[in-house]
């Protein structure tokens, strides 16, 4: 990680953010970097193991320990978010010490393997609860006061293997069902913060860590080069609400759904038109061709 900078380390001077999943790897790292730039930071993790299961106050105590904070900069939360107490909870938490909240990142999650033949209500139930009940509960208790903020922001989470059919993997049906969920929660709560400033953005991160099954540190896919993407969301700086930003190798390009020119919805698609199934199968190349604007 690197080293406060006297240019940008009070960027985030005053505000106040809650970070979920922040035991370890990227939400670890998000917490340096707003703590670097002079946020007051409340870290969440319930200590899962890779599948999400289980519990362990160890892994939010020891980055409790190590993170760089100037003293009453951090604290940390251990406790469940996949139910509306939890998320009320945490909430209250950051209100409670710091008074105030400008900034939401929901970063927790897991990724874990099941053939859709294997398919279980337990490890469905587990990916539902992490990326669209905690998204969904965090953002009902943090509205108030992101709503008093002078620059409330919300970062969620999603990823590529999710995104792109091309990335997608066998195993991962509930994993991508989690993760395309927090982009139609990102779409619905931008509109519905517009009135009141708040933006709200996705994170794509490929990074190697615990997730990956890296461990120690890697030599590319670093965390810390997806950092400086989220800082930004989180920032003043950003302007723009309802954008996922990918992020990789300290690479970042910015993508949202647009719709083709020319649409007027829902009456007219201004594409291709067609009066039965015949007609869909004959003119299908120009049907799936896709014109962006």
């Amino acid at each position: 990680m690197g080293q406060k900078n006297p240019l940008t380390d009070a960027l985030l001077k005053d505000a106040v953010a809650i970070i979920t999943g922040a035991g370890q790897g990227l939400g670890r790292t998000y917490a340096q970097s707003l703590l670097d730039h002079g946020a007051r930071v409340v870290i969440s993790d319930l200590g899962t193991n890779r599948a999400g299961e289980g519990a362990s106050m160890d892994v939010i105590a020891e980055a409790g320990r190590t993170l760089r904070a100037d003293n009453g900069q951090l604290i940390t939360h251990n406790g469940r978010l996949d139910n509306e107490d939890g998320c009320r909870e945490l909430v209250e938490l950051a209100i409670t010490h710091f008074g105030k909240l400008d900034i939401l990142i929901h970063n927790a999650g897991w990724v874990d393997y099941q053939r859709i033949e294997d398919q279980s209500d337990d490890f469905l139930e587990r990916a539902i609860g992490i990326n669209v009940r905690a998204p969904i509960w965090l953002s009902k208790y943090a509205w108030p006061y992101l709503k008093h903020s002078s620059s409330p922001r919300i970062v969620l989470n999603t990823s590529d293997r999710a995104l792109f059919q091309q990335y997608a993997q066998p195993g991962l049906v509930a994993y991508a069902a989690g993760k395309m969920a927090q982009v139609g929660i990102m779409n619905a709560l931008s509109l519905e913060g517009e009135q009141h400033g708040i933006l709200v953005n996705a994170i794509s991160p490929v990074a190697k860590t615990r997730m990956w099954g890296s461990m120690p540190s890697p030599e590319n896919l670093k965390p810390e080069w997806v950092a400086p993407g989220v800082v930004y969301l989180a920032s003043p700086l950003c302007h723009d609400t309802g954008y996922i930003l990918r992020a990789s190798n300290g690479h970042f390009t910015a993508t949202r759904f647009c719709e083709n020119p020319g649409v007027v919805y829902p009456t007219d698609l201004a594409r291709v038109e067609c009066e039965n199934v015949v007609d869909v199968a004959r003119q299908w190349q120009q049907i799936k061709e896709c014109e962006y604007a």
